[in-house]
């Protein structure tokens, strides 16, 4: 955390949700690109707002002049509440992104069990909203059903996945997005939490989000 971050309470569904907000690196007189909110790992193994893959997305969008608003989910650190099997969780992202970007440019981003909630974050917001971008990192498509992004939405989905993943294997977020045509980007060796990796996986964000 730096001096271009703020601490945020905000309102959840189950009680106060804590949250942090990095400030977009921009130009003198420049204003941000929009806001991106960004879901972290599974609360019951240890996944918080400070994972480094979390932590490595949001420098991403930050450099590429984002604001970047990343929270602990329900039961995890000062969040108040308890773990709700990824359907409150889904709720508490809804709730942070009405808070924090209620209109304007939006980007939804997503590490993991972070990257289910966002997809169904993203599928909640896009009737509505116009989502620039959505990055998902280590979809945990093995253990909860994802939602599906629509045709109109894929080219600004970035979808990206370690070869070598041994928590959610690369095969089953393949049969998630072979019915839809959806590319995954392939990082070769890349474990689930891109030990080694993380400066790649940070230059695979930026230039996704190239304007």
């Amino acid at each position: 955390m730096n001096a271009q971050t703020l601490k945020l309470e905000l309102a959840g569904p189950s009680g106060a949700l804590q949250g942090l907000r990095d400030a977009a690196t921009l130009s003198e007189g420049g204003a941000p690109r929009g806001v991106a909110i960004i879901a972290h790992p599974h609360p019951l193994f240890g996944g918080t707002m400070d994972n480094k893959v979390v932590q490595t997305l949001a420098r991403a969008f930050v450099q590429s002049g984002w604001d970047a608003v990343r929270f602990n989910f329900r039961g995890v650190g000062a969040s108040a509440g308890a773990w709700d099997e990824g359907h409150g969780e889904i709720d508490d992202f809804l709730a942070v992104l009405e808070q924090q970007a209620p209109h304007g440019p939006l980007a939804i981003a997503g590490f993991s069990f972070g990257a289910y909630v966002a997809s169904h974050a993203f599928k909640a917001a896009w009737p509505s909203r116009v989502v620039e971008r959505v990055v998902l990192v280590g979809t945990a498509a093995s253990r909860f059903q994802v939602a599906e992004l629509p045709p109109e939405a894929h080219e600004r989905a970035l979808v990206l996945h370690g070869e070598q993943d041994d928590t959610v294997p690369l095969a089953a977020v393949m049969d998630w997005a072979r019915p839809q045509a959806l590319p995954v980007t392939v990082v070769p060796g890349g474990g689930h939490f891109f030990h080694g990796q993380l400066p790649l996986l940070k230059a695979l964000v930026v230039r996704h989000l190239r304007p």
